[in-house]
């Protein structure tokens, strides 16, 4: 017994290192990840006090450390007179030809990018429709405020069913085609869905930039206001569907796209079913602990930030700060993890999970035996698919069977 013990603490050690190693290879193959100086960003929060704010600063009455943290907790404090939002009065359905917008500069990548591109000049690609609408939150760059959400309505066959539909937040940096197949896995059980376009992502990247960096950068006005803008969206998604006679709506979120997506839902009542692929509480840890974001460290390292600093500097983006209003209305939850996970480090993740229990919400918790990056990779995006496939479909049924029960 001994000695088996002892083989499968080698085995584990042995998976572990080749696992880290992975990992660190995908997160470091890309590079044109940019650090750029720390920047306040006052100016994107102006109209909840980021003017006021500077002007303190430059009178010398506070530092920008902590107004910017005073800031954030002003939001936190009061998230629905900042997350709030008009409802857009543009949509519209487009038909375009599907683009992938790669965020890297691999020669695979590109050469991915002109096969699709030549697709379409042949006809050997067909239109796809998108959704589009111009975004609530404003931005000084008017191709992000184009909000982009490729559409895949679903057959209602079952009209006594209440229609259902699911919106779908890919990763960081995720191209265009990122997360379209669980859209069309969830399809076949009869959820429509909306692929959002998270904000400077693919069609919604300004023309200057490679990657999807004003989503997530130094600038932190700038990084608490996409993902004011990026909450907006998703609930003005739900506003068109509901018009579209759509009566019951989910969310699912990926790394970043799950933070974005767990505001979302802890903002608004309706989103009943939330799939969290990768979770985190602190938004600012992430950013100071994770490979991926590496390069934002250093610029704050480099002003001369420490990570208590950070995770104030980001308490408005940070899920951990929403517990309690995510717990105010009923949901079903699904939390995807990786245990060698170096992006979102499995400390952080476990936060979220007690958090839940703690507040007696509806969860269920999955394990990939990967890490962050590596979840993209078979076999391990299988069985990843099949985790948040079973979910969303059960969850769905579980919702529709409640409300044959309350018309009964």
């Amino acid at each position: 017994m001994q000695t088996t013990g002892t083989l499968l603490n080698v085995l584990s050690s042995l998976y572990a290192k080749w696992m880290f190693a992975w990992e660190t290879a995908l997160t470091t193959r890309d590079e044109n990840r940019v650090e750029r100086p720390l920047e306040w960003g006052f100016d994107w929060l102006a109209d909840f006090g980021g003017d006021q704010a500077e002007a303190e600063v430059q009178r010398g009455e506070t530092s920008a450390l902590e107004a910017m943290s005073a800031l954030n907790r002003r939001i936190a404090a009061d998230p629905h007179s900042f997350f709030d939002y008009r409802t857009p009065t543009d949509f519209r359905i487009e038909q375009h030809f599907p683009e992938l917008y790669p965020t890297n500069v691999r020669p695979e990548t590109l050469e991915q990018e002109r096969e699709y591109k030549r697709q379409a000049e042949s006809g050997e690609l067909r239109k796809a429709p998108f959704l589009r609408f111009t975004s609530a939150v404003r931005t000084p760059h008017p191709e992000n405020d184009l909000v982009n959400a490729r559409w895949y309505p679903a057959h209602h066959k079952d009209k006594s069913k209440p229609r259902q539909a699911m919106i779908v937040m890919p990763q960081w940096n995720a191209d265009a085609f990122s997360h379209n197949a669980l859209c069309e896995i969830f399809n076949k059980f009869g959820i429509a869905c909306l692929r959002l376009s998270k904000p400077y992502h693919d069609t919604r990247r300004p023309a200057e930039l490679e990657r999807s960096d004003y989503a997530v950068s130094a600038n932190i006005g700038r990084t608490i206001s996409a993902c004011r803008q990026a909450v907006a969206d998703i609930r003005s998604c739900m506003d068109w569907l509901q018009a579209e006679g759509y009566e019951q709506f989910g969310v699912l979120g990926t790394s970043l796209g799950s933070c974005y997506a767990f505001i979302a839902a802890a903002m608004d009542k309706r989103l009943r079913v939330c799939a969290f692929n990768h979770a985190s509480t602190w938004f600012g840890d992430v950013v100071w602990t994770g490979q991926s974001t590496r390069h934002i460290r250093a610029a704050f390292e480099h002003a001369g930030l420490t990570q208590d600093q950070v995770r104030d500097l980001l308490l408005a983006v940070s899920p951990m700060a929403y517990m309690d209003t995510f717990a105010e209305h009923p949901k079903q939850a699904l939390v995807v993890y990786a245990p060698y996970d170096l992006t979102f480090p499995i400390a952080l993740t476990r936060g979220v999970l007690s958090n839940f229990q703690a507040r007696n919400i509806d969860y269920v918790a999955k394990v990939l035996p990967c890490g962050h990056y590596t979840t993209g990779e078979a076999p391990y995006k299988f069985i990843d698919g099949w985790y948040l496939g079973s979910f969303i479909y059960r969850a769905f049924k579980k919702l529709a069977a409640e409300r044959d029960t309350s018309a009964n």
